[in-house]
């Protein structure tokens, strides 16, 4: 695996205002999920002028001339479709409107990969250099919502919806939802999440896509031939095009990796006398290796397999279970259309703090730790930047100097000093002071502590961030670098293969069951499906790494957030790094029938190609 970065642009960090950039505001409605397989059904760009109003419009209806996919969505008919034109006919109208704008899109990640393949489709590209994602920047204002959905949000808002799923309803509601956010963060003085999207294409763009496969591996290869299920890997130059001789087996049922495993069934390789890493590899595990004439009569009869059959996690907890940790939290009962935000600990009395937010200002780095380990014993969760869901300042020595002192003081901020944390833990005293409604929020962990997460969600972001101010600064110092990375992991906590690394140049596994979006300069997350995890994984751990010489003592506090789609499942900062460059941050695992997440904070000081060495991964040549 190829585990060092080629030079690639910093995410752009500037602190100018909204007015100084030309914002395009875009929705598209798809056929599907992934950019390489479906396609554009509509689509609409707004461009917004300095006040943030709509001055130029775009929008229309796309004819691919393929499966709709879920019309119960977007109400997008092969007959409505019928008459609109090709991508192509639009492609150079839709680029006069974003050429040289950034564009603003609601899960921005989505909606540029598939304007992207679109524009490559008809043979030019997409002319967006910078992305903002409305979903992002909510999350760093830390909004007082239930979840980050556009619907969510436009009520928060007040924004009228009149159609969803409409890509220019969704447009023009979206381009309000901006404004207003955008507003909020100038306020704050919070700089907004704008990401260089061109800055981390994959090294090795050849690379197979991984496609779901719906069979189950029968094991290695014989006499008898292929099987649907079986795992193929090509390794070396091959006749046929890599891609296209990897679609054709997908198309046979095969499934088509691109690592050599123990759960291999066969290597393709022509000229097996040169040994790569892949045929070494397969050698010493006894695998079949076959050339390409071998391959092409064995795909001529490839015989049924056996359809897999979903398996369903019951993630209610059992009676009379032991618990890892003193601390298991469970979600409270609430009617289905209201989604659940009061949460209690389990045999316990909910935390004298909880559901507010404390920001900390002033002191040295070990009284942060330690101030923020306390609040959070309290049930508070810490605050990395100071953000509308802030309810409290703790003031420490030289926090009055900070330049954040006055929009406190003009938000008319509880004032909360050491001597009010150490009432509250060692007497449960509630500062007078201290605002008595608290707002509801996910519970908070500690360093270690472990949470079930709710039977009834299998989709989770596991969405991390550090303090905006750590991507640049006014010292004219470098931004500090961080990738996030995730490791799927068996019952030895080792990877099985190499694609079971999910990094910068691995966004994606097994057809979107686990993937890495970079959401902003200090924002980045890793979206699960555990319904989809194939069943000989048994734990993802998710990690990030400093580039460079810099550390998490540098970079300071990191916050990880869990979160579904209609609620958070748990929240925690983990703020101890000094001379760390690497950190695992959090693990979600299988036990006893149960998905559970647990706050970890291990930290190391060597870098990302020691941590991957740890977890199994191979650093050796491409072939």
């Amino acid at each position: 695996m190829e585990t060092s970065r080629r030079k690639r642009d910093r995410y752009s960090h500037d602190d100018t205002a909204a007015r100084d950039h030309r914002w395009v505001v875009v929705d598209v409605e798809t056929s599907g999920l992934r950019p390489n397989a479906h396609r554009v059904l509509s689509v609409a760009a707004l461009v917004l002028d300095a006040d943030g109003m709509v001055k130029r419009e775009f929008s229309t209806l796309v004819n691919p001339d393929c499966d709709p996919g879920p019309v119960h969505v977007h109400n997008l008919t092969r007959e409505r479709l019928a008459g609109a034109p090709r991508f192509e006919d639009i492609s150079r109208d839709l680029a006069d409107i974003l050429d040289g704008g950034t564009l603003v899109a609601h899960n921005a990640t989505f909606d540029y990969g598939f304007l992207d393949a679109e524009f490559r489709r008809a043979g030019t590209s997409l002319p967006v250099q910078h992305r903002l994602c409305t979903m992002a920047l909510s999350r760093r204002l830390e909004l007082d919502v239930p979840n980050f959905r556009l619907a969510t949000l436009a009520q928060h808002w007040k924004v009228q919806q009149l159609q969803e799923h409409d890509a220019y309803d969704d447009a023009r509601v979206l381009s309000e939802v901006f404004r207003h956010s955008a507003a909020l963060a100038d306020s704050l003085q919070l700089p907004l999440p704008v990401v260089n999207c061109r800055s981390r294409r994959a090294v090795h763009p050849d690379s197979v896509p991984r496609v779901a496969c719906d069979w189950q591996n029968p094991g290695r290869l014989t006499d008898a031939g292929l099987v649907q299920g079986m795992k193929v890997v090509v390794s070396g130059s091959t006749t046929t095009p890599r891609l296209t001789l990897a679609s054709r087996m997908t198309v046979a049922g095969l499934d088509v990796m691109n690592q050599v495993s123990r759960q291999t069934s066969v290597l393709v390789c022509n000229d097996p006398i040169v040994q790569t890493g892949k045929v070494r590899k397969a050698m010493a595990l006894d695998i079949p290796i076959v050339d390409e004439p071998q391959l092409e009569e064995l795909l001529a009869r490839v015989r049924p397999g056996v359809p897999k059959v979903a398996t369903v996690i019951d993630v209610v907890p059992q009676p009379g279970m032991p618990l890892e940790t003193p601390i298991v939290i469970e979600q409270s009962a609430a009617p289905a259309e209201i989604p659940a935000r009061t949460w209690a600990l389990a045999g316990q009395k909910p935390r004298l703090w909880s559901g507010r937010r404390v920001l900390l200002l002033g002191g040295n780095h070990l009284d942060g730790v330690l101030m923020r380990s306390r609040i959070t014993q309290l049930g508070a969760r810490p605050a990395l930047n100071f953000t509308a869901a802030v309810t409290d300042v703790l003031v420490l020595d030289g926090g009055h100097d900070d330049k954040r002192m006055p929009r406190v003081t003009a938000r008319q901020l509880p004032i909360l000093s050491q001597e009010d944390v150490d009432a509250a833990l060692d007497r449960g005293v509630v500062p007078p002071h201290m605002r008595l409604e608290a707002q509801l929020s996910a519970p908070v962990l500690s360093r270690g502590e472990v949470i079930d997460l709710p039977a009834k969600n299998s989709s989770w972001a596991v969405n991390v961030a550090w303090k905006a101010e750590a991507v640049g600064d006014e010292s004219g110092m470098d931004p500090i670098d961080v990738d996030v990375v995730a490791f799927l992991l068996g019952p030895d906590d080792k990877v099985d293969t190499d694609d079971d690394f999910v990094f910068y140049n691995n966004p994606l596994v097994d057809d979107g069951v686990v993937e890495l979006t970079v959401d902003g300069p200090s924002e980045q997350c890793v979206r699960l499906d555990l319904a989809g995890l194939p069943e000989d994984c048994h734990r993802i751990a998710i990690a990030a790494a400093i580039d460079g010489d810099r550390t998490f003592g540098d970079l300071g506090a990191v916050s990880v957030s869990v979160d579904g789609d209609d609620t958070t499942a748990a929240t925690f900062v983990l703020d101890a790094g000094t001379t760390e460059r690497t950190m695992v941050l959090t693990e979600i695992y299988r036990r006893a029938g149960k998905w559970r997440v647990r706050a970890v904070g291990q930290g190391y000081d060597d870098d990302l190609a020691a941590l991957v060495l740890r977890y199994g991964v191979e650093v050796a040549e491409e072939d």
